[in-house]
């Protein structure tokens, strides 16, 4: 019987093969059908000859309790974007003052949510989400419902490959007539592979495109295009619209192609990647510290669409700014629904005459944010009521100010609730203190409890478990969790801490350049307006700003507090000067580490005079496994590599 079982399940997967990832059918729907019930018989006969990449596991049924943490072993960048033929053209002069003839894949953007799918020994053992590009989340639960992501493939090697799980139109019409109610077939992907029970994944009818091989040299891969092959024959549905083009007149005529036909397409794209072809020329293009500098993301044009305003508001930020937006009549731009949209500042009303009533044109900038492009003062009627910017905060009543040479009202009340949680928002942020799980309205509830007023209290926190655990919506597990989010940043670099306590003009490049130069906080504390302004790439008004932050008693007492409370003040990717045992060696991080995060793990070797690379090769030195260390372990223990344990790591680093 297990030969029978065996012979049926090479049947079907050959058959999901040639019909998602070929696209040429070989079976019929009722010759699958009758196939699909035969195995299902037999595996309910002889259950101990169901096999884990068996076609019915794909039916779901598997309900977890929560989604856990995956730490990507190669972080998943975001690309950079640009928005019309210029910026394409700069993006290539860009990349031909390093290589002198590149040539470029051009892929469909598909609208959808990153994925990554792991397999060993050929077999899907883990499909995990984005998430913020270094942790995301288990769903191979989901994953394994999604007939076009192969449970086997057709080499036994361990590989992990990089794609889009997306919804087609038509499932998506389907969907929604059934009686769901989402607004565009990306948020309907992301909300189906978040379900706790794979069922309801399962009856979403969901797809998936592979895209990407983070490590082709592993496989001697050395070109985009060739990875692309390689990924097909594996099994791996792979786009079948890409294009490698020669220069950058293909490209541009490749774009206009899919600009006029993407309405053709069976599912939703929302621009056009760009990728240097041959590797080797990738990596002498490098990355910036968001995105990779041999890639970009051409974004089609927003669409726009007309609404009425029904009123203006108003908004206090982090810095005071007061900010006025339209209320809009709702209205569904790029498949969301809009009912809101920055209005920025009273210039920007004042000269193009927006006035509460009026019918306007609005788009996504970018794809994001929603904002009014222009008012059609010929639907007027003479109901309209003109602009007025409020001279008061909306929050705190105080008189707001309008600082000179700037278009935006601040309120200058360093009391006001709503400034303080912005700040406290911003604080938490992934390019700040990166303290998951305080959402927006987290933070609000603890701050109206009192738990939560200055940066301090969050290393506070944890004096107060016991009342945050019978608060709704927690416990004993999920306060835990966050209390070890706040223990663990602590341990951040220096260049977090200055973006996250919200310095007036300091972003997170100039925040990062700061800590680079005076290398800790009491340096920069006592540095003097010519000392900050030396610096390359520091104005005068971003060196005025830091020097007026750390004049103030508040803010150096600040400082102190969170100094005593065990929050890092040093830069933490500066090279050592003396020799350790990292100097000049390459390092790979592999499995789970439970004291650090992968970041901090990387930047403390990078302190220390050591390199981190993505990959094992017979150029690594060290590496460092953690729990659950898969193919790279493997892979430095068949080249002799020396392997740590994360003890044997923190014993080193505790050395120097």
């Amino acid at each position: 019987m297990e030969k029978r079982i065996d012979e049926i399940i090479n049947i079907l997967n050959k058959a999901n093969y040639d019909y998602y990832t070929l696209d040429k059918p070989t079976i019929t729907d009722q010759e699958y059908d009758r196939y699909m019930q035969e195995l299902i018989k037999l595996e309910n006969e002889y259950p101990n000859l169901k096999r884990d990449d068996s076609p019915t596991q794909r039916v779901g049924g598997m309900i977890i309790d929560e989604f856990k943490k995956v730490t990507h072993e190669i972080p998943m960048l975001s690309l950079g974007n640009v928005f019309n033929e210029d910026e394409i053209r700069l993006f290539d002069e860009r990349v031909k003052k390093v290589v002198s003839n590149p040539k470029y894949v051009a892929e469909l953007k598909i609208d959808g949510l990153s994925v990554s799918l792991l397999y060993k020994n050929g077999k899907l053992v883990r499909a995990a989400t984005r998430g913020d590009g270094v942790v995301g989340e288990d769903i191979t639960h989901n994953a394994r419902t999604i007939k076009s992501i192969p449970l086997t493939i057709n080499k036994a090697i361990d590989i992990e490959v990089r794609g889009e799980i997306y919804m087609s139109k038509d499932s998506f019409n389907k969907l929604n007539e059934s009686g769901e109610n989402f607004a565009n077939p990306r948020n309907a992907a992301a909300g189906s592979v978040r379900q706790l029970d794979s069922k309801v994944a399962a009856s979403r009818n969901l797809d998936c495109f592979i895209y990407h091989l983070p490590d082709p040299e592993d496989y001697n891969i050395y070109t985009h295009d060739d990875a692309l092959r390689f990924m097909k024959e594996l099994g791996f549905n792979v786009n079948p619209n890409n294009k490698k083009v020669n220069n950058i007149l293909e490209l541009l005529d490749y774009i206009e192609y899919w600009t006029k036909n993407r309405p053709n397409l069976p599912y939703e794209i929302d621009g056009i990647v760009i990728k240097v072809n041959d590797l080797h020329e990738q990596a002498r293009l490098g990355f910036t510290a968001r995105s990779p500098k041999w890639a970009t993301a051409y974004k089609f044009p927003a669409e726009e669409v007309l609404t009425k305003i029904k009123d203006i508001i108003f908004t206090v930020g982090r810095t005071g700014q007061v900010t006025p937006s339209a209320i809009l009549e709702p209205v569904r731009v790029m498949g969301s629904v809009i009912s809101k949209a920055t209005l920025h500042n009273e210039d920007y009303v004042v000269s193009k005459d927006i006035r509460i009533g009026d019918v306007v044109s609005i788009k996504k900038a970018g794809d994001v944010i929603p904002e009014v492009v222009k008012v059609i003062k010929d639907r007027r009627d003479g109901s309209e009521k003109p602009f007025e910017m409020t001279k008061n905060c909306p929050i705190c009543k105080e008189k707001l100010v309008r600082k000179e040479k700037e278009a935006a009202y601040y309120c200058v009340n360093e009391h006001c609730p709503a400034k303080k949680i912005e700040k406290l928002i911003h604080f938490t942020s992934r390019h700040a203190m990166n303290i998951e799980g305080f959402g927006d309205r987290i933070i609000e509830d603890f701050y109206n409890m009192g738990f939560l007023k200055n940066y301090e209290d969050f290393y506070n926190l944890k004096d107060h478990s016991k009342d945050l655990m019978e608060l709704e919506g927690f416990g004993f597990k999920s306060i835990n969790k966050l209390l070890d989010e706040i223990e663990n940043s602590k341990n951040n670099s220096l260049e977090r801490l200055l973006f996250g306590i919200s310095i007036r003009h300091v972003g997170v490049k100039t925040a990062d350049i700061l800590a680079n130069n005076f290398k800790n906080i009491d340096n920069l504390m006592n540095a003097s307006f010519e000392d900050v302004s030396s610096i390359n790439d520091i104005g005068e008004i971003i060196a005025k700003s830091v020097v007026d932050y750390f004049s103030l008693d508040e803010n150096k007492n600040l400082i102190s507090n969170l100094k005593n409370l065990g929050v890092n003040m040093s830069y933490l990717k500066q090279k050592s000067d003396k020799e350790t045992e990292f100097t000049g060696k390459t390092f790979v991080l592999t499995g789970t580490l439970e004291r650090f995060t992968r970041t901090i793990a990387k930047e403390k070797i990078e302190a220390l005079g050591g390199n981190v690379s993505g990959s094992v090769s017979n150029k690594t030195d060290v590496v460092i496994a953690g729990k659950e260390a898969g193919s790279k372990l493997d892979k430095a223990l068949k080249l002799g590599v020396s392997v740590w344990n994360e003890e044997e790591f923190i014993n080193t680093l505790s050395k120097y």
